[in-house]
């Protein structure tokens, strides 16, 4: 089984970025973590504000905490509100089930980490994401 290396990660944070920057956003933190939860590698760029990197890794270690990716965690939020709120407050704030950000798959399926996004839109997030995972030859869980 492939493993989530520094330099895959660091691939998946290039190709996220250049894909922000084709699509004009606006400055992203985009950061990858491992399938523990463990940031691997973070990236944010020129003129991202400060809150970039607690907001991509509350949306990642959403995703790989709960092998979905932040998009279906948003949805099953509003289904049970109640639970939600219990769990972000037993991660400690850690947990932001948000659009933006996506599971990272090997070619057998199992989950290698997460990477999470902020600074567009939660579309836009996601969509950056996916391209990053992409990129290094990696599968998410919208495909």
């Amino acid at each position: 089984m492939t493993t989530l290396t520094l330099e895959l990660a660091n691939h998946i944070l290039q190709a996220a970025c250049q894909a922000a920057r084709t699509a004009h956003y606006k400055p992203m933190g985009v950061v990858v973590l491992d399938a523990s939860g463990h940031l691997v590698a973070f990236a944010r760029e020129d003129g991202a504000s400060m809150f970039r990197f607690d907001i991509a890794r509350g949306k990642a270690w959403g995703a790989v905490g709960m092998g979905a990716s932040s998009r279906v965690l948003a949805q099953r939020a509003k289904d049970n509100p109640n639970f939600f709120v219990a769990l972000a407050a037993t991660a400690e704030g850690q947990f932001l089930p948000q659009p933006g950000a996506v599971l990272i798959h090997n070619a057998e399926g199992h989950i290698l980490g997460a990477v999470g996004a902020s600074g567009g839109t939660g579309d836009e997030d996601e969509l950056i994401c996916a391209a990053g995972v992409r990129a290094a030859g990696f599968f998410t869980d919208l495909n």
